[in-house]
């Protein structure tokens, strides 16, 4: 009896949480997860994934586990890519909740003024609910060719575009088609996404200094741009299993969250990819009944309806089906249905995991003699892509390595830890980390160093708000430098080689 009163307990005491969540954290056994699984899958990413930054697993209502990868910092947000279309989406919703506009709307009747003077009738017939879905009609995503004129009209750039299939019957990924979503919340409520979505959600979330990217022509960029801290990304997933439901109060119709989250529209026919289970309203469905937002290089918003669990994930991946795979095989199974007793070993160990957590450091020699050679010179660049126009090396008294870099944005200096992480600030290219419109790409950077050979360094600087990781390679052979710079993820290209040369033994 005294077993079954507990459970009941156990029970109100979940659905308590899940109607007010305000980021209380717990044991994972009492959630019926176990420490032990949860430090498994932590192993296991370490090990398998190039690099988890951060995390936040949520059960009944409950963070049961979290954790930030130095240099990567809980209280900083970190870009988001393609996981701010749910964010869009969510404002869409509110939108139609409020009787601003409605998913059967056709997209033309919003710009009337920026249609071509003969649009096509797929064109015509293309509704919000066909751009929600990226069932626009269009063959190919539309957003290249809008980026390609950054101070154009990006609303006209879109309704150019040729609509080859009948809205609502292909399935095409399509960022353009998400920009448009927030030029139409736009124009039927006056304000752009963010502003709109202060009141309506930021603040009942208690997600604050979200930022946003905006087009020239003062529109959010919807599909992408949005940068929050990975507990505010946690929020929107508890919001969603919560059926729009928070605090006692409604924020989004069960109907939207419905509809947002269910299969709207087929995308391939893999059963063992997370990719091919179907996209509902700038949500993925996902293998086991669970759904899912993402973005780019392994940002995740996932939702397991089944488990009653929530897992906010920050990285820098390739393999982003990879990340996936741990969570079905080392988490998924682990959830039971009822509390586990205590294990204080196991929670102990978890709880010293999670306050150690750090990327790896360049793993080298210090000063290796030889490295005398290779300091105080600088070494000048021919004219190159990357408009890095010299380096200069330096030791810092403690160890570490200061690479002095004059680069097209003026004269950069990045401070390298041996076996830390030395954080600062650098503008080293605006394509890669900054934000559209805005003149200043300046960074927040950790980096660390080491001498891999007796005339190789080699330092990882993390732009950690983001995804990115450059590796920069120095080859010394007297007075010349082979400089190999990679990226751990990129939409094109990662790596490129330079050469540069020293005139003389001192700087």
């Amino acid at each position: 009896m005294k077993k079954c009163f507990a459970a009941f307990v156990w029970v109100v005491g979940c659905l308590v949480a899940c109607a007010a969540w305000s980021m209380e954290t717990g044991a994972p056994e009492a959630q019926g997860l176990s420490s032990h699984a949860i430090l498994n899958w932590v192993n296991t990413v370490e090990r398998d994934a190039d690099a988890l930054h951060s995390f936040v697993l949520v059960r009944h209502g409950i963070i049961v586990a979290e954790g930030w990868w130095a240099p990567y910092e809980k209280d900083r947000p970190h870009m988001l890519y393609s996981l701010s279309k749910s964010f869009t989406s969510t404002a869409v919703g509110m939108a139609v909740d409020e009787g601003r506009l409605s998913i059967d709307d056709k997209v033309i009747s919003f710009f009337p003024d920026k249609v071509p003077a003969q649009p096509s009738a797929n064109l015509a017939r293309m509704r919000v609910r066909d751009l929600l879905c990226m069932g626009s009609g269009n063959h190919d995503d539309t957003m290249p060719p809008m980026r390609s004129e950054p101070e154009g009209d990006w609303i006209k750039i879109f309704l150019a575009q040729p609509v080859q299939h009948e809205p609502g019957t292909f399935f095409r990924y399509n960022t353009g088609a998400t920009y448009m979503l927030s030029a139409i919340v736009q124009k039927a409520t006056g304000q752009n996404l963010l502003d709109y979505l202060t009141p309506r959600l930021f603040e009942p979330l208690a997600i604050q200094n979200a930022t946003w990217e905006t087009s020239f022509q003062g529109i959010k960029t919807g599909g992408y741009g949005l940068k929050i801290k990975t507990r505010d990304i946690a929020a929107l997933g508890q919001l969603y299993l919560q059926k729009g439901s928070w605090n006692g109060k409604r924020l989004l119709s069960e109907k939207w969250v419905g509809l947002a989250t269910s299969k709207q529209i087929s995308n391939g026919d893999k059963p063992d990819s997370d990719w091919s289970q179907g996209y509902g309203f700038q949500f993925w469905r996902c293998r086991h009944n669970a759904f899912r937002g993402d973005g780019a290089f392994g940002q995740y918003c996932l939702v397991m309806p089944d488990q009653d669990a929530v897992l906010a994930i920050t990285s820098g991946l390739g393999n982003m089906q990879g990340v996936l795979d741990t969570v079905w095989a080392c988490l998924l199974p682990e959830m039971r249905a009822e509390p586990l007793s205590a294990d204080a070993e196991s929670r102990k160990q978890l709880t010293d995991k999670l306050g150690s957590l750090a990327l790896r450091t360049v793993q080298g020699e210090r000063t290796p003699p030889s490295a005398a050679a290779a300091f105080g010179k600088t070494f000048a660049f021919e004219e190159n892509e990357k408009g890095l126009q010299s380096l200069a090396l330096k030791q810092d008294g403690n160890g570490g390595v200061i690479l002095t870099l004059h680069n097209a944005q003026g004269v950069q200096r990045v401070a390298c830890g041996f076996g830390q992480w030395i954080k600062g600030e650098l503008t080293f290219e605006k394509q890669l980390v900054q934000p559209l419109g805005t003149t200043n790409g300046r960074q927040v950077v950790a980096a660390s160093g080491a001498w891999t050979a007796p005339d190789v360094y080699v330092a990882h600087v993390y732009f950690y708000e983001t995804p990115y990781r450059l590796t920069m390679t120095c080859r010394f052979k007297e007075n010349r430098l082979d400089l190999d710079l990679s990226y751990n993820v990129a939409f094109g290209q990662k790596e490129w080689k330079l050469v540069g040369h020293s005139a003389s033994s001192h700087e």
